[in-house]
């Protein structure tokens, strides 16, 4: 009795939850998905990672302080040799300690197309970050809408339930009086127990649906809410001036654009390799030696320093800079082709999604007509079980083919955003 009443106070509570759950609705998902979504938040290292790049790059035009200190022990002191006698010129064991600031006074542009790299790279990762922020929104659409309409598939399952065991009960008393045989009653428990199996099913999709949302949105695993139905159906425009609009709007447009600049500014800094580079060095030299009267040294100096030879690394790196540019501009390219590909897909995918709409209204309303005449023939015994159990079977379809459609729809509609990149 006390176990009875424990599950009863736990189903209470739970139906209480259900019935008082929160409403949330797809503009609260995606914001929470927006603050919260793991995925994103290790995206968002990125930027802080590249910003960082550019201030290294800057450095360039600071100039560079080193210090260096050190403690010397020879085994003997170096000597000149002056006629029959050797003459130390330092001690044997010796501290020294050297300070030099350099400053680079001009290098061609290197410096300026590091900079100019750096911060265009940290653009396109901004753009790019954007991308997957729309990635992310549609896949929490796809599940919102998922779970929506795993909810109409289990109350399309529950109903079915309901018909197999009126029909069973039906059935049941038909068998007493003798009017059917047995084996439309071992049908009708059959089917009952099929739809049972199904409505179990349909539950379990939609649990699993609210742990995908949870997962994408940031939430708790246990968390539910009141889930808003769609109202608005999108009119689709022309497939060129949409195409217009993503070319303009899709992140990843911009972020490639961005990098072919970046690959810009990485060919020129690669050019820049072949010229010299003009510096000024400060100094401050100590060496520990009683021999000599001067063991601290102060010198200043102004030269340019080039590299003769490096095994052709500078033009292997030219080149690479080169085939780098070039093959994100084939990107760019093929991006617009997939774009427009992904666009007229999801507007064909909207079109027929409407178009099966409005069938599969009709077609609820004639397979409601016809359970209904099914059953009513099986009751004045001129019709058999087999005819009510696949007027219930196509019911069943029927509706689950409609809420398809309902939710394919929407889910269409938010592909056409994402493919314009206004999700």
């Amino acid at each position: 009795m006390y176990k009875t009443v424990c599950i009863a106070a736990v189903l209470t509570m739970l139906s209480f939850g259900v019935a008082h759950a929160a409403p949330l609705t797809l503009r609260d998902c995606l914001t929470r998905a927006a603050a919260a979504n793991t995925v994103l938040k290790v995206a968002a290292h990125d930027e802080k990672i590249a910003a960082e790049n550019i201030k290294i790059a800057e450095s360039g035009y600071l100039p560079r302080v080193d210090f260096q200190a050190g403690y010397v022990a020879q085994q003997s002191p170096q000597s000149v040799k002056i006629g029959p006698e050797s003459i130390p010129t330092q001690q044997a064991d010796f501290a020294f300690a050297n300070l030099s600031i350099y400053q680079t006074l001009y290098d061609f542009g290197r410096t300026a197309a590091r900079r100019d790299q750096a911060s265009l790279t940290r653009e396109a990762i901004l753009h790019g970050y954007r991308g997957q922020e729309q990635d992310v929104f549609l896949q929490v659409v796809q599940a919102y809408y998922g779970i929506l309409e795993g909810k109409k598939l289990l109350f399309t399952a529950e109903e079915e339930v309901k018909q197999a065991t009126d029909h069973q009960r039906v059935a049941q008393t038909l068998y007493e009086q003798g009017v059917v045989t047995r084996n439309d009653l071992l049908q009708a428990q059959v089917k009952l127990a099929n739809s049972k199996q199904r409505r179990l099913a349909a539950a379990n999709n939609v649990e699993n649906g609210w742990l995908y949302l949870n997962f994408l949105t940031g939430q708790p695993a246990g968390f539910r809410g009141e889930l808003e139905e769609p109202a608005t159906r999108e009119e689709a425009t022309d497939l060129d001036m949409m195409m217009e609009i993503a070319l303009r709007k899709r992140p990843e447009i911009a972020a490639l654009k961005k990098s072919i600049q970046a690959d810009e500014a990485s060919v020129k800094e690669s050019k820049s390799n072949y010229y010299p580079e003009l510096f000024a060095k400060l100094a401050l030299d100590y060496t520990q030696n009683d021999k000599v009267e001067e063991q601290g040294i102060m010198s200043a100096t102004v030269g340019f320093k080039i590299n003769l030879f490096d095994g052709l690394a500078t033009t292997s790196r030219q080149r690479q800079a080169v085939k780098v540019k070039s093959r994100d501009e084939e990107r760019l390219n093929s991006l617009a082709a997939n774009i427009r590909l992904e666009l007229q897909t999801a507007l064909n995918d909207l079109n027929v999604a409407g178009e099966r709409i409005a069938v599969t209204e009709k077609a609820i309303r004639q397979s409601e007509e016809n359970l209904r005449i099914n059953n009513d023939r099986y009751l004045e015994k001129v019709g058999t079980a087999t005819e009510v159990i696949d007027a219930q079977t196509l019911l069943t379809q029927t509706r689950t083919e409609y809420f398809s459609a309902v939710f394919d729809y929407q889910v269409a509609a938010a592909r056409v955003k994402r493919a314009i990149g206004e999700l």
